[in-house]
């Protein structure tokens, strides 16, 4: 993966998530700001999933377990789309706080991802 992108990633998903949860916490329901902040999220999570394609097309292939990378990127995507689909059905701050926790542990897997993707 690309290195700079994972820093990005990470440390997106990381503040996107430490407003959510900070909005929870303060009792907001879901407002624009924290939707469209997981929502983003999920772009962001897209984009690496392109670049994970691209990538061992230009040399740069994973060292680590294939299957394991693929599974935790799904898993992020699918987890980043769900909670925005709760928050805005359950519109109360228990779902500002489940975006935000989400967020959070999308950072920790991409952490994780960019281990795989060398091969730790």
């Amino acid at each position: 993966m690309i290195e700079w992108l994972t820093f990005a990633s990470i440390a997106y998903a990381f503040v996107a998530g430490l407003i959510s949860v900070v909005a929870g916490i303060r009792g907001n329901p879901p407002r624009d700001l924290t939707v469209l902040g997981t929502l983003s999220v999920a772009v962001v999570l897209v984009v690496l999933l392109v670049v994970a394609i691209v990538q061992p097309l230009v040399g740069n292939a994973a060292s680590g377990n294939v299957l394991e990378f693929w599974l935790y990127l799904i898993t992020a995507i699918a987890m980043s789309i769900g909670v925005t689909i709760w928050a805005l059905v359950d519109r109360t701050r228990f779902s500002t706080i489940a975006m935000g926790m989400v967020s959070l542990a999308i950072a920790v897997m991409i952490v994780r991802m960019s281990i795989i993707w060398a091969g730790a």
